[in-house]
């Protein structure tokens, strides 16, 4: 049975938190709570591309704010 989050021919979604982190989730689960659809749905390649090109800080959010950044 092929795990469905890394499935190579799947459609995923990116999803994002209030942090800024991001998630690859397939298009055919429901979004969790907290969390919201920023890409997609596409490829996973083209998801993998979206989140490499959009999350270059790795810090949560309220690290950013309370580091003063």
């Amino acid at each position: 049975m092929t795990n469905p989050f890394e499935n190579p021919d799947g459609t995923y979604r990116v999803l994002a938190n209030d942090e800024g982190q991001h998630s690859l989730w397939p298009d055919f689960t429901a979004v969790p709570a907290g969390w919201t659809t920023v890409f997609g749905p596409d490829s996973r390649t083209a998801c993998l591309e979206y989140v490499e090109r959009e999350w270059t800080d790795l810090r949560p959010n309220s690290l950013v704010r309370a580091m003063g950044e």
